[in-house]
C-alpha cells in the first residue's frame, strides 16, 4: 500500500524507532535480514535460532500500550457509526481517515501524542481496510502463502528464500479469528457461513484465498490459507534468470505457443505450473483471441483481445437431476460457451472434472488448448486422465502435442522450481495402444543444468512445414536464443509490453533476413 505513505505527509520526520519499542533479542537468536514493508509502521526480521538452526518470520508494527489502544477502540466506535457511506477508492479512503484522525485528536486536546496519532491510524487502516493480524505477510512481496490452522496456533510463510517458517503472529480466540474470516471472505465478494463454511476465492489484491469456517469442518476451528501472487507475473526472461528454465526451452516454447500446439503443465502442488502457464502466454501473438476460464482468477496476460470467464456458485439446494444448483456455471458450462466464440486459444487454469472430455475433444477438434494439472509424473497423469471421473479414452489423450513437468526442489540450501521435462506426445502406438512419448528436455538436479535430447517431432514437423532448409531453421532458433538473452541482460523488457516487444524484433529480424537472401539471390 504505497498510499499510505504517499498520503501520509505527517510521517517525514518520523522513523522505526519512534513507532516501535526495540526490544533487545534474546541471545540464541541472530538476526539473518530485516527489511520494511510499510515504512514506517511495519518491517519484517528473519531471525534464526543458533541452537536448532530454526528460522522464524518476526513482525514488527507499532508498539501499542493499554491507553493508545483503548483510544483506537473508541475511534473505531465514532469513526463505524459516523460513516454513513465509505468512500470507493483506496486514496478516499485514507483521506477520510486521516481527516477523521485529525479532529479525533482536536478532540481530545493534549491526550493523544503525534505518534499516538499515527500508531491509531496504522491500526484503523489496517482493520478497516486493510488484512488485520496479516496485514505485514499479506503486503511482503517475499511471501508465498500464508497458512493459519486455527486460533491459539502460530501462523506460517512460505517465504520466497526461507521456505515455509513460523511467525510471531496468532489469533488468540475462536472469535477473533472467526470475525476475521467472514470479513475476508465478504471483502472478496463472496459470502461464508455455518450453511457454507468453506470458500474458494480471490482476495481484493489478487491473492487467492482458501478459508473455512468454525469446526463444521476443520477440527481446530477456522482456517485459512492465501497464496500470494505477483503483481506483474514472471515473464520468460525472468524465469531463464531464475533457473526455472533455460534460454532453448523458452524458445521451443515459444514457437510452440506460436503453432498453437495443445500443452498441459502438469506438477504438484505449488512447483509454479500457474507461474509457468502465465509466462507462455506472453509468445502468443497479440492480435490472437484467447479465452480463459477458471475457478480462482490466477491467470493474467496483458493480451486485449482476452475474454476471462469465471465459475459461478449457485444458490438453495441442489437439483437432483442437474446435480447443480440454482444459477452455477462450472467450468464445463464456461467451457462449453467458450467453443462459441471462436477463440485462437482456450486457456483452462486447471482441469480436475468433467470439463475435461470437452477439453480434449476440442483439441481433437484443432482447437488449441493450455492448461495445468495436478499430477507429479507423466505415468500418473495419464492415470487419472483414463480414471475416474475424467474418463478420458487413450485414443483421445493422443491429441495432446506437449506436456511440460514442473517440480518444486533443493539445489543446496535453496527451494527452487524447475521445470523437470518436456515431453511430447507423439503417438498412439496400434498393437499394444500405449502412448509414444519423447522427452526433448530434462533437468540434471546433479548438475542444475538443462539438456536437450537432441531430437523433437514439433520441430522436426514445424521444419518440414515451414519451407526453411536446416541451416535457416538453425539460425532461426539462434536468433530468438539470442534476443531473448540479449532482452535478459538489458532487463528493459517488462510483462505489459513483453508480448508486443518480443514479436515486433522477430517480425523485424525476419524482414532483414528476407532482404539478405533476396539480395544474395539478385547478385
Amino acid at each position: 500500500m504505497n498510499q499510505i505513505r504517499t498520503a501520509n505527509e505527517s510521517l517525514n520526520d518520523l522513523n522505526f524507532s519512534d513507532l516501535h519499542k526495540e526490544t533487545a533479542m534474546e541471545a540464541n537468536l541472530e538476526l539473518v535480514v530485516e527489511y520494511g514493508v510499510e515504512p514506517p509502521f511495519s518491517s519484517v526480521k528473519i531471525v534464526k535460532d543458533i541452537r536448532t538452526g530454526t528460522v522464524s518470520y518476526i513482525v514488527n508494527e507499532p508498539d501499542v500500550g493499554r491507553e493508545v489502544a483503548e483510544m483506537t477502540r473508541i475511534a473505531r466506535q465514532i469513526l463505524i457509526s459516523n460513516l454513513k457511506s465509505f468512500p470507493r477508492t483506496e486514496q478516499e479512503r485514507l483521506n477520510y481517515l486521516r481527516k477523521f484522525l485529525a479532529d479525533f485528536k482536536k478532540s481530545r486536546e493534549g491526550v493523544l501524542s503525534k505518534i499516538d496519532l499515527e500508531k491509531i491510524f496504522y491500526l484503523l487502516q489496517r482493520e478497516l481496510q486493510g488484512y488485520g493480524p496479516v496485514q505485514v505477510p499479506v503486503l511482503d512481496d517475499n511471501v508465498e502463502d500464508i497458512s493459519c490452522v486455527g486460533p491459539n496456533a502460530q501462523i506460517y510463510v512460505v517465504h520466497r528464500k526461507f521456505g515455509s517458517i513460523s511467525t510471531n503472529i496468532e489469533f488468540e480466540n475462536e472469535d477473533e479469528l472467526d470475525d476475521f474470516v467472514r470479513r475476508i471472505v465478504q471483502r472478496s465478494g463472496k459470502h461464508i457461513s455455518i450453511a457454507v463454511p468453506m470458500v474458494d476465492c480471490t482476495m481484493p489484491n489478487g491473492a487467492r484465498l482458501q478459508a473455512t469456517l468454525g469446526r463444521e469442518v476443520t477440527k481446530n476451528g477456522s482456517s485459512f490459507t492465501i497464496r500470494r501472487f505477483r503483481e506483474q507475473p514472471f515473464t520468460p526472461l525472468e524465469l531463464i534468470k531464475i533457473g526455472t528454465m533455460s534460454p532453448e526451452i523458452a524458445v521451443y516454447l515459444w514457437q510452440a505457443v506460436e503453432a498453437g500446439q495443445n500443452m498441459f503443465v502438469i506438477g504438484g502442488t505449488a512447483t509454479g505450473k500457474t507461474t509457468t502457464l502465465n509466462s507462455i502466454l506472453l509468445f502468443v501473438p497479440p492480435e490472437k483471441k484467447l479465452v480463459s476460464i477458471e475457478d480462482t482468477r490466477e491467470l493474467n496476460t496483458p493480451h486485449e483481445n482476452w475474454i476471462q470467464m469465471l465459475t459461478r456458485p449457485g444458490t438453495g439446494d441442489v437439483n437432483l437431476a442437474t446435480k447443480k444448483r440454482v444459477g452455477e456455471l462450472d467450468m464445463f458450462n464456461l467451457l462449453v460457451n467458450s467453443l462459441r466464440q471462436r477463440p485462437d486459444y482456450i486457456i483452462v487454469g486447471e482441469v480436475r472434472g468433467r470439463e475435461a472430455y470437452t477439453v480434449f475433444q476440442a483439441m481433437s477438434t484443432g482447437q488449441s488448448v493450455i492448461s495445468t494439472f495436478h499430477a507429479n509424473d507423466l505415468s500418473s497423469f495419464v492415470h487419472r486422465l483414463e480414471g475416474e471421473p475424467l474418463n478420458i479414452p487413450r485414443a483421445m489423450i493422443s491429441s495432446l502435442d506437449i506436456v511440460i513437468l514442473q517440480t518444486l526442489t533443493k539445489v543446496g540450501k535453496d527451494t527452487v522450481r524447475r521445470i523437470k521435462k518436456i515431453v511430447e506426445i507423439v503417438d498412439l502406438e496400434k498393437t499394444s495402444n500405449e502412448v509414444v512419448t519423447n522427452t526433448v528436455f530434462e533437468w540434471d538436479p546433479d548438475t542444475d543444468k538443462f539438456t536437450f535430447s537432441g531430437h523433437s517431432y514439433f520441430q522436426n514437423k514445424l521444419l518440414k512445414n515451414g519451407g526453411l532448409t536446416s541451416e535457416q531453421f538453425e539460425m532461426e532458433l539462434i536468433k530468438r536464443r539470442n534476443l531473448l538473452v540479449r532482452l535478459g541482460v538489458e532487463n528493459s523488457v517488462k510483462f505489459s509490453n513483453f508480448a508486443d516487444e518480443i514479436h515486433r524484433m522477430i517480425e523485424k529480424q525476419s524482414s532483414q533476413s528476407k532482404s539478405e537472401n533476396k539480395e544474395r539471390s539478385s547478385s
